[in-house]
């Protein structure tokens, strides 16, 4: 089993090499029940040996109309489970004003989102890091970090990420404050050069790359064939790659995925998240799910590994891949790769 190693202000941390996403648990219009929640989380952490701890990624507004729906179910999971808080190593994405998807590094926001945060969690788990989940470009970001800075010397967050950033932004932060990890989409549909950029410059500087969507919001898992496919209220359905005209296009990388992956034994999903792991001892995929059995699916990718001959096939499918349509609708846009 693989892990990775998070540089921190006190010290370095051993996590597993796959993380646990955990917006799809409430950023849904339907939340799920904590029962399923917390079983999807204990089997996770359960699965790992002893002294390695699961990454797990939340936000602040991970809930209907950008509520802290996710921090309170987490700290209800801590309470009940009190052993499981020095197993995990916490994300918690913020710096969006209260109540709203936009972004506000502002002095005056950055504390309230971390106040509102550590008040949620009511003392069950420390934030171990905090990351602003976009760049607000009103704001320098030297500005925002030296502020985040503040509030790991007073205790109340452990360490910095930066999310959705150019190579060169991480290391303009990075020289005011260390940074632990940088989160960016990867997967083998999501490879460009912004993408490696960032991963050459996190590895030059010990800084772990947090690769969420390593499935391509779950499509390149090969159960999604068409729009019906989604629930009504999935939010991918606003996605342009999955959109008729697109979906089928890009349906042809998830067949030239899944015949590698069937081949060798495995699920679409575990090629994809072994795929980004392979491609370095400091990216660390980050699928997401709600449900046990897919949580452990996603872990069990951490044991594949490749023949030169089989990375070959998979390398040669990500050069070639074109994703018709952007990842994200056109009014998140601007936000992306700050």
């Amino acid at each position: 089993m693989s892990t990775t190693t998070f540089f921190t202000p006190t010290g370095e941390v051993v996590v597993n090499k796959i993380g646990h996403g955990l917006m799809s648990m409430t950023a849904t219009a339907t939340i799920t029940p904590d029962k399923q929640c917390f079983e999807a989380i204990k089997a996770g952490v359960d699965s790992l040996p002893p002294g390695v701890k699961m990454f797990l990624n939340a936000g602040e507004f991970y809930g209907p109309n950008a509520s802290p729906v996710n921090l309170e179910m987490l700290s209800r999971f801590f309470e009940k489970y009190p052993d499981y808080a020095e197993k995990t190593f916490l994300s918690v994405k913020g710096g969006m004003q209260a109540g709203s998807l936009v972004a506000d590094g502002s002095d005056e926001n950055l504390a309230r989102s971390v106040n509102t945060i550590v008040e949620k969690l009511r003392g069950f788990k420390k934030v171990d890091l905090f990351q602003c989940a976009r760049v607000d470009k009103k704001v320098p970001v030297e500005q925002s970090i030296a502020t985040l800075a503040r509030f790991v010397k007073e205790g109340k967050i452990g360490s910095i990420g930066m999310s959705e950033v150019r190579a060169e932004t991480l290391l303009r932060g990075h020289k005011v404050h260390p940074i632990t990890t940088v989160e960016i989409e990867v997967s083998p549909w999501e490879y460009s050069q912004e993408v490696r950029d960032v991963i050459n410059a996190a590895k030059e500087n010990n800084i772990v790359v947090v690769a969420y969507s390593p499935i391509g919001h779950g499509f390149l898992s090969g159960e999604i064939r068409k729009l019906e496919d989604f629930a009504a209220d999935d939010r991918r359905r606003m996605h342009p790659r999955f959109q008729p005209g697109n979906l089928e296009k890009n349906l042809v990388i998830v067949d030239q995925l899944t015949a590698i992956a069937t081949a060798k034994g495995i699920t679409p999903a575990q090629l994809s998240i072994a795929w980004v792991s392979s491609l370095g001892p400091h990216v660390l995929p980050l699928p997401g799910s709600a449900r046990t059995a897919r949580q452990l699916e996603n872990l069990a990718a951490n044991s594949v590994t490749f023949t030169p001959e089989e990375l070959d096939k998979v390398n040669e499918v990500v050069r070639n891949a074109e994703p018709a349509g952007t990842r994200y609708p056109e009014f998140l846009l601007k936000d992306l790769w700050a």
